[in-house]
């Protein structure tokens, strides 16, 4: 029987109604439809990343279906924070928590993008340290442990929100990142962003998405996230929130066995529609009660104690 009570969720300062978050970069440029994904089921939304200006992106292509997932290259189009703040506003009665995702190009723009943010109603805010393909910002950023701690120090000073922190998996060691944000008191981690790919067209010889390289995701990365979350885990004491290529409940509840309190769902929206929400949700229930756990939390980082 559904126990609406076993999926509760404590993620820092914020209740979720389950463990399910919709992943930045999906349906969530609009205040429509990150209510739809709201109302679908998700425990909590995530909007795409917004800076402090408007930005264009790239041209197309810049998503293509590959064997084993998405391959992204939109390069972080979004209103600027001025403008998407009357979408923010717009969201004062969602009845999930509101997850900010931010970028910038100096720690004075993130806590400037986040502060606004947080005027115009948000939750949390979720500091985007690892878009793959985009200079100057996201990933070159988070690959430095002194840069995420710059970041993360500035914004907390602007914000009284949560703040999370994506880290980018393209990296030697992810939990040295984790720990340099957790240093500096952030609210919990976001892992991971998309794994640094591109592909080829064999006829013509060109790279197929227009900026060359992108974002691979999916449940191609999903071992790849699985072990991030895993060794974050076992580095820092502060929530961690997984993500990449949760599609079933399995792979969620595989998340929080290695030590996610909540997962992320983005590119299963591609393949499940909106639905993929209740689907995991309703999988994890069953599961627990088959294993006569009473809180989804008893089983977040239950892998280690095995």
């Amino acid at each position: 029987m559904f126990n609406a009570e076993r999926l509760k969720v404590k993620l820092a300062e914020l209740d979720l109604c389950n463990p399910t978050v919709l992943a930045s970069g999906i349906l969530g440029i609009t205040s429509k439809s990150l209510r739809e994904v709201a109302r679908s089921g998700a425990g909590a939304v995530t909007t795409k990343s917004v800076g402090l200006e408007p930005r264009d992106g790239y041209a197309n292509p810049t998503v293509i279906h590959v064997e084993c997932g998405l391959l992204n290259a939109l390069g972080l189009p979004n209103p600027g924070i001025h403008k998407f703040s009357e979408e923010l506003k717009e969201l004062g009665d969602l009845e999930v928590p509101l997850i900010l995702s931010v970028y910038g190009y100096s720690a004075k723009e993130y806590g400037a993008v986040a502060k606004m943010g947080e005027e115009a109603g948000v939750d949390a805010v979720e500091l985007n340290l690892s878009c793959p393909h985009v200079k100057g910002v996201g990933a070159e950023i988070g690959q430095s442990p002194e840069k995420i701690r710059e970041i993360v120090k500035e914004v907390k000073v602007q914000v009284k929100v949560p703040v999370f922190a994506k880290l980018t998996p393209n990296v030697s060691d992810i939990a040295d990142l984790a720990k340099a944000a957790a240093s500096c008191g952030v609210d919990g981690i976001t892992a991971i962003n998309t794994v640094k790919a591109m592909a080829i067209d064999v006829e013509t010889a060109r790279p197929i998405l227009s900026n060359k390289i992108g974002g691979l995701s999916g449940g191609a990365v999903k071992p790849v996230a699985v072990r991030c979350v895993y060794e974050i885990y076992k580095a820092v004491k502060v929530p961690i929130i997984g993500c990449g290529g949760v599609r079933t409940w399995k792979d969620a509840v595989e998340f929080m066995l290695a030590g996610a309190s909540a997962v992320q769902i983005g590119s299963a929206i591609a393949f499940e529609d909106l639905a993929v929400f209740k689907s995991i949700t309703d999988g994890i229930c069953k599961y627990l009660e088959r294993k006569n756990v009473k809180s989804v939390n008893e089983i977040v980082g239950m892998a280690h104690r095995r």
